[in-house]
């Protein structure tokens, strides 16, 4: 943190600011944006954000060299979501940090899986623009410009092919929190949000409708989390698994094979202690210091911090989690509503023709909850969602 940059945004800040702030956000997204923006960003030293930056893609590495796990975690996929025709690497990785005591990044989870790529440096540029902040700031990593950004991320996301001919696929995009980040991809990409619901399937191709035209669809940047596909239990003429004619922008299979099913395989001082449940012989004697996590859910859900011993004889199956040693995240950022704690997202992308992914940007989430979600930081202010700025 910088405190000369944090003061100054204290001493300078007023609520009619952070309105301005939500009104040039609500307008660039083309509707209110329906989870919380905190009032401030974060003012992040760059060398905090390259050993970050460094971490991930150490972790990364030693995942995709290791045979074993590589294995381990394809079988691990659930045979209802084992999609076919699976890229040799994921397109998207993010990697979630919290700081320790001593300021040290400690890894949260890493996921093979996009958030908010077109929201987060709409989000970085609002708060420039509502608060007047320094424009040699930065808010993208490395030699990354607003420009090469989008080129990056719509060749990504589109390919080689006409922008009608992808489509971004959700479970009823038009009812999620994310929906921000869908209108901005579709305004940069060109492409159609179209609901699983929607998709056509004739032989081994799919369709969706355009003024009630088929339109063929030859690539889809995938936004469906799987576990909330099995909740809804929904009737689609395309399933997953089928061996149809289509590319992947972000194969679904890297959610599962990147995900908090990795954490137990890592080797590095900035993964806490992890452990498979139905690996552990005994428990451990402090459960208050550990966390209890589902393997493959989204967004916090299932999450347990410092379960008891009743909470882990309930849980159904213990293949499907993982205990973690708890890493008691200090709240650095100075507020006027406290010191709040930061969790920081390094997004990356795999470009094309690189032998490894590139930082893109940080995608910031403040809280003084036990956990960054937003039910364990309700009725709180200077928490939610923010973005990082760099010198």
């Amino acid at each position: 943190m910088i405190p000369i940059l944090r003061d100054r945004f204290n001493s300078q800040f007023t609520a009619e600011k952070y309105a301005h702030f939500q009104e040039l956000l609500t307008k660039r997204c083309g509707m209110p944006v329906p989870f919380r923006n905190s009032e401030t960003p974060c003012f992040l030293e760059q060398v905090l954000l390259a050993k970050m930056e460094r971490y991930g893609r150490e972790l990364m590495a030693q995942l995709l060299h290791h045979p074993d796990y590589l294995r381990a975690a394809s079988a691990a996929i659930p045979p209802a979501f084992r999609v076919p025709n699976e890229t040799p690497h994921p397109l998207f990785i993010q990697a979630d940090f919290g700081l320790d005591a001593e300021g040290e990044p400690k890894l949260v989870e890493i996921q093979g899986f996009p958030s908010l790529y077109a929201y987060q440096p709409v989000l970085a540029e609002t708060y420039r623009q509502a608060y007047d902040l320094d424009p040699s700031l930065k808010t993208l990593m490395g030699e990354w410009t607003p420009e090469t950004y989008q080129t990056a991320l719509r060749r990504a996301i589109v390919g080689g092919h006409n922008a009608e001919n992808v489509v971004l696929l959700e479970v009823h995009p038009f009812e999620q929190k994310t929906l921000p980040d869908f209108l901005l991809t579709r305004e940069m990409c060109g492409i159609p949000i179209v609901c699983i619901t929607e998709v056509e399937k004739q032989g081994n191709q799919l369709f969706y409708r355009k003024d009630g035209r088929p339109i063929p669809i030859y690539r889809i940047y995938n936004r469906i989390v799987p576990d909330e596909l099995a909740r809804k239990n929904l009737k689609t003429a395309f399933d997953l698994r089928d061996p149809v004619e289509v590319e992947w922008a972000g194969h679904p299979n890297w959610y599962f094979k990147i995900s908090k099913f990795s954490l137990p395989y890592f080797d590095h001082p900035c993964v806490p202690e992890t452990h498979f449940l139905d690996h552990l012989e005994a428990l451990p004697e402090d459960l208050e210091n550990w966390v209890l996590k589902p393997l493959f859910s989204f967004a916090g859900i299932g999450v347990r911090v410092g379960p008891t011993s009743d909470d882990i004889a309930a849980v159904p199956n213990r293949s499907e989690y993982i205990l973690q040693r708890c890493v008691a995240f200090t709240p650095f950022v100075r507020t006027p509503q406290g010191d709040t704690k930061v969790e920081v997202r390094i997004m990356y992308l795999w470009n094309e023709g690189a032998d490894e992914p590139d930082a893109m940007t940080a995608l910031l989430r403040m809280g003084r909850g036990a956990q960054m979600g937003v039910d364990f930081n309700r009725n709180m202010e200077w928490v939610g969602a923010s973005a990082a700025f760099i010198p």
